[in-house]
């Protein structure tokens, strides 16, 4: 049978494939350390499963309306406050992730041939929820010398008659940057003065460091706001990814048309998990900040491993939970007669010969470079790095 053009045309998840293999290894017995996983290795907070068990109890099971329950849209306005921005219930839409709700996004936005600029390095499923859209798209690539960060200019440069939206994502999923107010107020102008769209992708927006703040795009202004569809979801911050809870806060409009959109594909997100994304918002916040500052550990000890091995550069995450070293020195070296020629090739004997998972550049658009999770263990961390110092070591 002959598959439709867009199924075709997809890629499968790079992330997921590594990780995927990593786990298949670690169920033969191998021991492997795994940098892959993009979701933090905590439990979900206790409160929050407990109102999931409540809920099971009391027989909430059955359908609810699509774009969510009342309550857990009033909870997504009531945190949402806390970064300076006003919506009401009809504004949210909740969905199966922030996967899901970029998804939806995509869909009632893009037109067949609308550009849609996305900043290398970029979050895998962006590239291809655009092109499954119908939409084109233009990627604008940075590098460790500007921290990874779109420019005005940049922007500016990038830009066609069939330009239609941005992608924003702060912090940034592979890189960790943070985009300061400054930074964003310059991308804002250029915004408004070319009447683009932005999703802004704040689904890291708890996990900052240096104490550094998040400030989102749509909180600059009413005008920028009417622009901006925010997507945010409960996976990162309350170590819930299994659970699939995220959402979008939308012009009223635009709210509308996705909801119409999963009101024929997945129709609600599980209801149970709505009554945990109640809790996970509502109650106490402590858990995330016990997990932010373990994740400030973790990184600070993983970015000073990488940087003592020669050959590997490593810029200085603001947030989430990943380093994105630049392995480019050591492409041309040989392993064991090998000649490493790219990402996938250093990746590729790290898995194998090493047991050490991690993503190469490549997937995100950049090739001299490998993804880290430090979403484990700090035992991990020490074990993978020392791993990763005799993969150097033995190089030619």
């Amino acid at each position: 049978m002959k598959l439709a053009r867009r199924a075709a045309g997809i890629s499968p998840s790079p992330t997921l494939a590594i990780d995927a293999q990593a786990k298949a290894m670690k169920a033969k017995g191998i021991q492997v350390i795994n940098f892959s996983a993009g979701e933090p290795d905590f439990d979900t907070p206790e409160h929050i499963k407990q109102a999931a068990i409540d809920a099971l109890k009391a027989g909430y099971t059955r359908y609810t309306p699509v774009a969510g329950i009342p309550e857990l849209r009033q909870a997504v306005c009531d945190s949402l406050k806390g970064r300076g921005l006003s919506y009401e219930p009809a504004d949210i839409v909740v969905s199966c992730g922030a996967k899901h709700s970029l998804y939806n996004a995509m869909q009632v936005l893009l037109n067949d041939g609308d550009e849609v600029i996305i900043i290398a390095p970029y979050w895998v499923s962006y590239y291809e929820q655009i092109k499954l859209a119908g939409g084109v798209p233009v990627v604008v690539n940075t590098d460790a010398a500007t921290d990874f960060k779109l420019t005005p200019e940049a922007l500016k440069a990038a830009l066609t008659p069939r330009t239609k939206l941005l992608i924003l994502n702060s912090p940034c999923n592979p890189t960790g940057v943070v985009y300061s107010r400054n930074e964003l107020e310059a991308l804002a102008e250029v915004i408004l003065a070319h009447g683009l769209m932005v999703i802004s992708d704040e689904i890291y927006a708890a996990l900052l460091y240096d104490g550094l703040t998040h400030t989102s795009i749509a909180a600059l202004g009413s005008e920028i706001k009417e622009r901006t569809i925010l997507i945010d979801g409960v996976s990162k911050t309350y170590a819930m990814t299994g659970w699939r809870i995220g959402y979008a806060a939308a012009p009223r409009s635009i709210a509308t048309a996705m909801t119409d959109l999963q009101s024929h594909s997945t129709s609600n997100p599980t209801s149970i998990a709505q009554k945990a994304a109640v809790a996970a918002l509502t109650g106490s916040q402590e858990p995330v900040e016990a997990m932010r500052r373990e994740f400030e550990k973790r990184r600070n000890r993983i970015l000073a491993g990488l940087r003592e091995l020669p050959g590997v550069e490593c810029n200085q995450p603001g947030g989430a939970f990943y380093v994105f070293p630049y392995i480019g020195k050591l492409f041309g070296r040989r392993f064991r007669g090998q000649v490493l020629a790219n990402s996938t090739d250093v990746a590729t004997v790290l898995l194998n010969e090493y047991q050490v998972a991690v993503v190469p550049g490549i997937a995100f658009g950049a090739d001299p470079y490998l993804r880290l999770s430090y979403a484990t263990s700090m035992a991990q961390i020490e074990a993978g790095l020392e791993r990763f110092k005799a993969f150097v070591g033995e190089l030619q």
